[in-house]
């Protein structure tokens, strides 16, 4: 492996854990970290939650966790590129999705409307919580004991929370806060007005370029689109013409592999253009110039930004307002609308949920049936649906 660039974050010179551990005579900190999240329960836990398609029906649609790993893949690929800590960039991208909800976003949506009166639900938020408080794991201590950078990491890898004036950035600059951040433990500072390393800028982007591949490739083995309606779309449109030119003959669903690795291949050589340029350009010479620049560093060029905007624009016409993935959608928002519901006025909880429920009244039982709700299953939301009221969705 290269050595690292100067602003590559450095395993050595870690701000720390919140619990002390002694060293490892052959893993680096980052990938302790990294060996943490994947044997957690949470982790295993995405094989079974919803990407976008909550009928999977045997076509091979991804999950949370095969979109978890894809993302991880790629960060790792653009880390070593731009000679950055790659185990900090796959830690990262493998726990970037540890707080999302059942039943994709549609489940976060309806979470967030129940929690509205005790200050909404955001699944980044919920990562934080999930990697701090909510594994159970350990003798010693709840919560993974990850260092900082990759707590900084989950929680900023799509921009800062606040702004230097105190002021909310970004998405939080509405609504604020989500509740259930004030009370997350880290071993130092977590600094929300400050950018995150550029190992987080990396899993972030990845995570856009996966979703923007597989979504693509998922939604033509449902049949709701097809290549040729991909011909004029940007992005995505000068692939599938240059792919139908030279594999005239070819499968379909061969072309449409073709498409998405060019497209995968073609969006990360652009990233990783653009991004040396950006560093080059903003002077940056150390990991702490990546977190005061006032900028994010790895991005798209602004070509590529805008053929992305426009594909983006796409699926959520095409796809993602689709009836054939809508009419689950209602349902499961029905579904976790209900559960939060029922919890809250039964304390109707299993287990050691049931027991902290009945201890708790008002934000701080809402937090206890929202940590259970966002930390279930797609199937076991649904089972736990027909225990409490004796009935099954009819699209899930």
């Amino acid at each position: 492996m290269a050595q690292t660039a100067p602003y590559a974050s450095e395993p050595e010179h870690t701000l720390g854990r919140l619990h002390g551990t002694g060293p490892s005579p052959t893993r680096s900190e980052f990938q302790r970290d990294r060996d943490r999240i994947i044997h957690s329960t949470a982790f295993r836990r995405l094989q079974n939650k919803t990407q976008v398609f909550l009928q999977h029906g045997g076509k091979h649609f991804r999950n949370r966790l095969t979109h978890t790993l894809e993302v991880s893949q790629m960060a790792r690929s653009m880390a070593r590129a731009l000679r950055l800590d790659e185990d900090l960039a796959e830690a990262i991208a493998l726990s970037h999705d540890l707080g999302h909800t059942p039943f994709g976003h549609a489940g976060e949506r309806a979470l967030h409307r129940a929690m509205t009166p005790y200050g909404g639900f955001d699944h980044n938020i919920q990562a934080m919580r999930v990697v701090t408080l909510l594994e159970n794991r350990y003798a010693d201590h709840d919560g993974l004991n990850l260092t900082w950078e990759t707590l900084e990491g989950i929680l900023k890898h799509n921009g800062p929370l606040t702004n230097p004036d105190g002021t909310h950035y970004g998405k939080y600059a509405e609504e604020g806060l989500p509740a259930g951040f004030d009370n997350i433990p880290a071993p130092a500072d977590l600094r929300l007005s400050s950018f995150a390393s550029l190992e987080a800028q990396t899993a972030a982007i990845a995570d856009d370029i996966a979703y923007n591949a597989h979504d693509i490739d998922d939604a033509l083995r449902a049949h709701l689109i097809t290549l040729a309606d991909l011909a004029d779309v940007p992005l995505a449109g000068p692939i599938v013409r240059e792919v139908a030119r030279r594999y005239p003959t070819a499968a379909a669903k061969r072309q449409a592999h073709e498409v998405q690795r060019r497209l995968i291949t073609r969006s990360i050589e652009d990233v990783i253009t653009t991004t040396q340029a950006n560093i080059e350009a903003a002077g940056i010479e150390s990991a702490e110039d990546v977190r005061t620049a006032g900028r994010t560093l790895v991005t798209f060029s602004p070509d590529m930004a805008e053929g992305e905007k426009g594909l983006k624009s796409f699926l959520f016409d095409r796809v993602y307002r689709h009836e054939t993935v809508m009419a689950p959608v209602r349902e499961s928002e029905m579904v976790v609308t209900q559960l939060f519901a029922s919890y809250m006025a039964n304390r109707d909880l299993p287990g050691r949920w049931g027991a902290a429920a009945m201890s708790a009244d008002g934000p701080a039982l809402a937090r206890t049936v929202c940590d259970f709700i966002a930390g279930m299953t797609d199937p076991y939301a649904l089972d736990e649906y027909a225990r409490l009221f004796d009935a099954r969705p009819d699209f899930l």
